[in-house]
């Protein structure tokens, strides 16, 4: 903690809620002081008592060339000198639609919005107008923005209706959310056979980031596209986290490769596609995405989509990382990390299990990887809270809560690699 930092959690704590702006950034899960952060290069950012710190968080993903990189830079600020909202179309907002559709077979169409909640939410209203149906199907641990229908988690039961997480939520704005085990074949399979007449979709993250790192597993997700195409049901996939960061196509390019002519009907994705910008997108068929006004009855609007500097950003990012060779790169690097990290934890003889995937990246204080929420849950967070304020303390930030994943750049260097197992060596080693 720097004397710095904590006069300006006191002072923010006057006029701010919590003294921030989104609540993980208060440190509540790891206890201390948040670093407020003045600037950033490459791979560091730097906290406002001039601390440096090697960045795992990257804005929570959007980061994934580094940054303040030079093309993007020189992006924005030529964006920048020509308007900072318009109100009206851009040849911008065009050139970043067919960018991201050029790399997402699996879409025809996209609709630019400025963030992740605003495109979940809109998705779930897209697939219910698209099937007339009203519930849908979510799983617990899975985090897809803050929307009233999606601010819910399940019980222990099966196949049973959620109740409300936040306060403000009135119980029958989330009585057609459906919340499952991620993970579990037979919560899956008995929600369809009771409800599938009904359902409008299932909403999934492909690997969640918000019980750290967790994958969907291939017979699952397999299991789950069958299930909602004989039904009816969309099956919409949440890439605002894995999207162009874990390959270059999503995390469905991932299950393509593995389930043939695998494809969800609706894809989210938001972070990497803005480059550190407010931007998000969904995006399906031509037919499904014909729905949407002006063109059809489900109404989405918003002022500042496609924001000029946003699309400017994110189109600089996207042309960047489909560059020959970038994603082998940044892989090798997380796997790198990874692979030390690994070798640190056996060292010191403490339990870690690690899983990793393009430029994303989780661990856990467990002896074997955990496949939903409740094993999360069960993980040594103590353990973890001590292990994260050391490499703080080491100049190494990770994210201030055991549920997030972390995020590896192409700025990082096999120095800032090798620094960050030293420091984790360092810091198992404390117990």
């Amino acid at each position: 903690m720097t004397d710095k930092n904590a006069e300006l959690f006191e002072r923010a704590q006057r006029v701010i809620p919590g003294g921030v702006n989104s609540p993980v950034r208060a440190f509540r899960a790891v206890g201390g002081t948040p670093r407020f952060i003045s600037r950033a290069q490459g791979p560091y950012i730097f906290d406002a008592a001039g601390q440096r710190y090697i960045d795992y968080i990257g804005s929570w993903g959007p980061m994934i060339l580094g940054h303040g990189h030079p093309a993007v830079l020189e992006a924005v600020q030529k964006a920048a000198t020509e308007g900072f909202s318009f109100g009206a179309p851009t040849e911008r907002e065009i050139e970043l639609a067919e960018e991201i559709i050029s790399l997402v077979p699996s879409i025809e169409q996209v609709r630019l919005v400025s963030s992740g909640t605003e495109a979940a939410m809109s998705a779930i209203r897209l697939a219910r107008g698209a099937t007339g149906r009203p519930m849908l199907i979510k799983f617990e641990g899975c985090y897809h923005g803050h929307a009233d229908a999606l601010l819910v988690k399940g019980g222990s039961g099966m196949a049973t209706f959620g109740h409300p997480t936040s306060a403000g939520v009135p119980p029958e704005v989330v009585q057609h959310t459906l919340v499952l085990e991620y993970n579990n074949l037979e919560q899956l399979e008995e929600a369809f056979a009771l409800h599938g007449d009904q359902l409008a979709c299932v909403m999934l993250e492909p690997i969640a980031g918000n019980m750290n790192f967790v994958r969907a597993q291939v017979p699952f997700v397999r299991r789950l596209r069958e299930l909602c195409t004989q039904h009816g049901a969309l099956l919409a996939f949440d890439e605002v986290m894995t999207g162009f960061r874990v390959a270059l196509g999503g995390a469905q390019s991932l299950y393509a490769q593995l389930i043939p002519g695998f494809a969800p009907d609706i894809s989210v994705f938001g972070k990497v596609i803005g480059g550190g910008m407010p931007l998000a997108a969904f995006g399906a068929s031509r037919e499904v995405m014909s729905l949407l006004a002006p063109l059809g009855p489900v109404y989405q609007a918003g002022t500042l989509s496609g924001n000029p500097v946003a699309t400017a950003c994110g189109l600089a990012t996207l042309r960047e990382i489909r560059k020959p060779g970038f994603f082998d790169q940044l892989s090798a690097t997380t796997a790198s990390l990874v692979q030390g990290l690994d070798a640190a934890a056996q060292k010191a003889g403490v339990p870690m299990v690690f899983d990793h995937q393009g430029g994303m990246f989780g661990f856990f204080f467990a002896s074997e990887l955990p496949q939903h929420y409740n094993a999360v849950l069960a993980t040594d967070k103590e353990r973890f809270n001590r292990f994260f304020h050391a490499m703080l303390d080491r100049g190494v930030y990770l994210a201030p809560a055991l549920y997030e994943a972390g995020f590896v750049s192409a700025a990082h260097t096999t120095d800032d690699i090798a620094a960050t197992v030293s420091a984790a060596a360092e810091a198992l080693a404390l117990g």
